[in-house]
């Protein structure tokens, strides 16, 4: 994997062809949906380089090839432009070999379906309690209803008495969900997975599994840098960077 590390602003160059054999993703150093990309890729061993695209300054290029100018997109040498990371990330596991993350079983496939629709429901919560703590405004309630969602995935999980959301192993499902679980620590909301007792031991294996090792992001890395684009930084997304 090769990374342009610094990201690309409007008035960049665009990059050149995407080599043979190789899949370019665009993506944001600290964006949880790119994220998810990051973590399929590595977790099937796909070759690949990861282009930086400054969100707060989008350059015109990439606009054209994602008009609502979100990470992530991924670009094949052949022209190819898929984005939003669900259908990424399940395009990748369909098109390139290595280890299926995607169930073949039409039932286990529609489970993890469910399970990622129910946690689209806890993803906004999360932001808007991340957003409440920014402006210094009690939490409290929004915690609560961040936990009463939390405990759908929590019975879900117990219920299926397996290690990771998927199974016996790390799957599609589990790499969907764990960036935000990443950053719990960030945000304030470790204490919660003690309500979610299932929860936290997966939390700790997934720490484990080399492509979560491998996309991970120290959380006092993490804090700095939504400092600084809650403050509308254009630098925050090269913070670390030398």
């Amino acid at each position: 994997m090769t990374s342009s590390e610094r990201s690309l602003a409007k008035g960049s160059a665009a990059p050149g062809p995407v080599p043979e054999g190789s899949i370019r993703l665009y993506s944001m150093r600290f964006c949880p949906f790119a994220q998810r990309a990051r973590l399929v890729l590595v977790a099937k061993g796909v070759k690949h380089e990861v282009v930086n695209i400054n969100l707060k300054s989008k350059p015109d290029w990439y606009l054209e090839l994602n008009p609502a100018g979100m990470v992530p997109t991924i670009q094949t040498s052949d022209g190819k432009i898929i984005y939003e990371s669900a259908i990424v990330c399940e395009y990748l596991d369909e098109v390139f070999p290595g280890a299926k993350l995607i169930p073949t079983d039409p039932y286990a496939k529609a489970e993890q379906k469910m399970l990622l629709e129910a946690f689209s429901a806890v993803v906004p919560v999360f932001y808007q309690i991340v957003f409440a703590q920014k402006d210094n405004k009690d939490t409290t309630e929004l915690k609560s209803q961040f936990l009463e969602k939390l405990k759908k995935l929590e019975e879900a999980l117990a219920k299926k008495k397996t290690p990771f959301f998927g199974g016996k192993s790390v799957s599609f499902i589990d790499y969907m969900v764990w960036p935000w679980f990443e950053r719990f620590s960030v945000f304030g909301l470790e204490s919660l997975l003690d309500k979610t007792p299932d929860i936290k031991a997966w939390r700790d294996r997934m720490l484990h599994d080399p492509a979560v090792e491998a996309t991970f992001t120290a959380p006092e890395v993490l804090l700095e840098f939504f400092k600084l684009y809650s403050q509308d930084s254009l630098d925050a997304v090269d913070y670390g960077l030398d």
